[in-house]
């Protein structure tokens, strides 16, 4: 008989490819993509980056998300079901509390960066009817982060708008929301691009990002690669796993992931094009990316450029778009958890969402009545991404690799990939086994050392 997952299930293979790409494409795709891909060699770092998502990537992620289908159930539950299964060692559910906790972790702050840009998003709003502009852009960024209040609403509002989705459940609440955000978050980056056309630098740009430079390609351009590859497919924090427990037996898994990673590299590389040409244009330095471009040089252009305010609304309004999706993965995991414990969606859904809400309360201090405190050379901020980004993703993709690729039993294996030819369910597995747990352990060692 077969199993369907208590939380819903998505109504189609395109309802899965839209909420895994959503979960995928985040800020950084945004905002450091573009930066690594031109400060490593151009086409040379982006075909790096593609090789690393076909050998690391995509069959971390295909493991992911058959486990989560093969159980039907949230991270935990579903791995703990398996160990039963297959006689193996309950230890491996450890591999779904470090999903969860450190989704948790992550959404601590994410949800305080993404305040930011739906802040940025109304500020932009507000001067279409005859708002203040932003003419001191560093002073308008400074005053945001040195006021607890402020980041405390802006963190709220995001964290609400996440929430909010997530207690209507996966039909309702999440297949609605990534059907309306993903195609609106595609049409704007179009719209961006082609303005960035209009500024006569879109094919310097398109150099900046795809002309090869070998040069440059050392063995720091691999692990750089091979770790924005891991963390832009949301690898070992166990929402894909959540999310594949949503996914109907008919759809191929293989097909979809490798549609999901063409997704998530194609809205990287969209964001150069729409960046880079207005960079070129104002003579901005790109500063790495980050929140230094975003927040307080780019305003600079959009001050001065013809349609600027508007271009600005639909800049920022991306990168909420963008945050809001993948916020929404990041809470869905203990979710589901705390639902199969007996709670509510609804009431799960708010209980998760405070604990991340009280959790980013260290990271909107970080940065003003709690800004002296460092522990290991990073303020609080800094503190928690080392932990959940740096070395509890890297240690749960790690693994998932081990898992699915020595203890699952065979017959589960080719049952979730039937269809998938010999040649492939072969080569898939032999890089699960051997090549996937060294090198995420290579990125892994790379961050902590």
């Amino acid at each position: 008989m077969e199993k369907t997952s208590l939380h819903g299930m998505w109504s189609s293979r395109l309802a899965f490819i839209l909420a895994a790409t959503g979960s995928a494409v985040g800020l950084g795709n945004i905002w450091r993509f573009p930066y690594l891909a031109s400060d490593n060699g151009g086409g040379a770092f982006v075909l790096v980056y593609l090789a690393c998502i076909f050998i690391v990537g995509l069959p971390v992620l295909i493991a992911e998300i058959l486990i989560g289908r093969h159980g039907r159930r949230s991270p935990i539950t579903t791995l703990g079901a398996i160990t039963r299964e297959t006689g193996a060692s309950k230890g491996w559910t450890s591999i779904g509390w470090i999903g969860i906790v450190a989704g948790v972790l992550i959404l601590s702050f994410y949800s305080v960066v993404g305040g930011w840009t739906l802040r940025y998003a109304w500020l932009y709003l507000a001067q279409l009817f005859g708002g203040a502009h932003i003419t001191d852009p560093a002073a308008v960024f400074g005053s945001l982060l040195e006021s607890p209040t402020e980041l405390l609403l802006w963190h709220a509002l995001f964290m609400g708008a996440t929430v909010g989705v997530v207690a209507l459940g996966v039909e309702k609440g999440l297949e609605r929301a990534v059907r309306f955000l993903m195609p609106a978050l595609f049409l704007t980056l179009l719209l961006l691009v082609a303005y960035g056309a209009t500024t006569g630098h879109l094919g310097q740009a398109a150099g900046w990002l795809f002309r090869p430079d070998w040069s440059k390609v050392d063995a720091g351009v691999f692990v750089a690669a091979m770790g924005q590859a891991f963390f832009t497919l949301s690898l070992g924090m166990c929402a894909m796993m959540t999310y594949g427990a949503y996914l109907p037996r008919d759809v191929s898994i293989p097909r979809t992931v490798a549609i999901v990673a063409v997704c998530d590299t194609t809205v990287a590389l969209m964001a150069g094009l729409a960046i880079f040409p207005i960079v070129i244009a104002f003579g901005i330095s790109p500063e790495g990316g980050g929140p230094g471009l975003i927040f307080t040089s780019l305003p600079l252009a959009f001050e001065v450029m013809t349609g600027g305010i508007a271009y600005g609304l639909a800049f920022f309004a991306l990168l909420f778009v963008a945050a809001w999706t993948s916020s929404i993965s990041l809470l869905e995991p203990a979710t589901a958890y705390m639902v199969e414990r007996g709670r509510s969606r609804k009431g799960a859904a708010i209980l998760v969402a405070l604990v991340c809400w009280a959790l980013g309360l260290l990271t909107v201090f970080s940065f003003n009545l709690l800004s002296h405190v460092r522990l290991l050379d990073r303020d609080l901020m800094g503190l928690i991404e080392l932990v959940a980004n740096d070395i509890m993703l890297p240690v749960g993709g790690l693994l998932i690799a081990l898992f699915a690729g020595w203890v699952l039993k065979d017959g589960i294996l080719r049952e979730q990939l039937a269809g998938m030819p010999a040649w492939g369910f072969t080569l898939w597995r032999w890089l699960l086994r051997i090549l996937c747990p060294l090198l995420v352990a290579a990125v892994l060692i790379n961050a902590l050392f």
